[in-house]
């Protein structure tokens, strides 16, 4: 009798299967477009009470889990209220007539890499940058990490372009039309150029900056990226992470920084 109520309760339909699979490309899906953000700790944060709701549930624990009940209900609203640019994106990725990708190693939009992605040739973006600080060019650049930035890169002008210290330095030559806004670094690929970001609201952030310091750190706010400023009024270099703006880098220091950032094994 007990072996036969054990049978039946491990019995796995095909159904589940499917269901399982489903719900795990769901959640993917969801883990593609935040990683790298701020967002990723709420999300995981509200995934962990969610668990715990079940175990309480499991557990009858009545007083707890009416409490962590109205919590979920309520954080419902609280979702779509913090999520509301992911959920945006999700919406248009499966709305894309490119959704199911014919000839494709691709299902679902999940993309199978067999590669690791080239790693960023550090040297090239130092020198242009040193180059652009000796003739006083303004230039943003954001070198993407975890968070591959799609929503900023889709804004702007797309390149798709090996990384070249003359390409860096005409898209920031003063006549050139995309030399507003920002490139996006990917890899060791120029995915975008012409990029609008989102600037920080900081109400303590130094004065004596311009614009693309404050969009620097508003990018790096919202996701893991770094961001390079070189500065067109007085020829500075300054580094950007976590929100955290450094000013003045010398060549050394900046070379120091993107190493131990995008050089480890």
């Amino acid at each position: 009798m007990l072996l036969n109520t054990l049978i039946s309760f491990i019995t796995v339909r095909w159904l589940d299967v499917i269901d399982v699979l489903l719900v795990a490309l769901l959640f993917y899906q969801l883990y593609n477009l935040i990683k790298g953000t701020g967002t990723i700790n709420i999300f995981i944060g509200i995934i962990a009470i969610y668990l715990i709701w079940v175990l309480v549930k499991a557990f009858e624990m009545e007083l707890l889990s009416e409490i962590l009940g109205q919590f979920i209900s309520v954080g419902m609203i609280a979702l779509i209220i913090v999520f509301q640019q992911e959920i945006r994106q999700f919406l248009l990725v499966l709305g894309s007539p490119n959704f199911l990708k014919k000839g494709s190693k691709s299902f679902l939009n999940v993309k199978w890499q067999m590669y690791q992605k080239e790693l960023l040739n550090i040297e090239i973006v130092i020198s242009a940058c040193e180059s652009m600080a000796a003739s006083m060019t303004g230039a943003l650049i954001v070198i993407t990490r975890k968070n591959e930035l799609k929503s900023f890169i889709e804004n702007g002008e797309a390149l798709n372009a090996n990384i070249s210290k003359q390409l860096i330095e005409n898209i920031f030559f003063k006549n050139s039309p995309l030399h507003d806004g920002a490139i996006i670094i990917s890899g060791n690929r120029i995915m975008a150029a012409r990029c609008i970001l989102p600037v920080s609201e900081k109400t303590d952030f130094p004065t004596n900056v311009g614009l693309r310091h404050r969009a620097a750190s508003g990018i790096t706010e919202e996701s893991d990226a770094i961001a390079i400023v070189v500065s067109e009024q007085r020829g500075e270099i300054s580094i950007c992470e976590a929100g955290v703006l450094t000013t003045n880098l010398k060549v050394q220091k900046l070379r120091e920084i993107l190493t131990s950032e995008f050089e480890k094994n």
